[in-house]
């Protein structure tokens, strides 16, 4: 029978330090030479503060840059986070009769056709 893992400090810190960086819940639990259900059974919580430390600290960074200037952060950021979308609205108008169709592309920023 084999005995119930036991985590130490230095596996706490590297179980939460991958989990920062992104590595796999399986490559984890490889590393510290475990299975992946027992790494989620004993590291929840080092798993889960990794992974929400290190999205805290790009969040700032991205959130830096958006209030810098940085068009594309500041993009991102509103798509991710204040829910804005881009859309592309087209009519078409026909006039059954005379067999024409006109297609118009209104530009939602400028409000114009084209």
């Amino acid at each position: 029978m084999t005995q119930p893992h036991n985590p130490t400090d230095e596996t706490r810190k590297l179980a939460r330090a991958l989990s920062a960086v992104g590595i796999t819940h399986e490559d984890i639990a490889s590393k510290i030479e475990i299975s992946a259900d027992t790494l989620v059974k004993y590291y929840k919580k080092e798993l889960a503060d990794g992974r929400i430390d290190a999205n805290a600290q790009i969040g700032k960074g991205l959130f830096e840059q958006a209030k810098n200037g940085n068009t594309a952060a500041s993009i991102f950021w509103l798509k991710t986070r204040a829910g804005w979308k881009e859309t592309n609205v087209q009519e078409v108008h026909g006039d059954l009769e005379l067999r024409t169709i006109r297609r118009e592309i209104i530009d939602p920023i400028n409000n114009t056709n084209s």
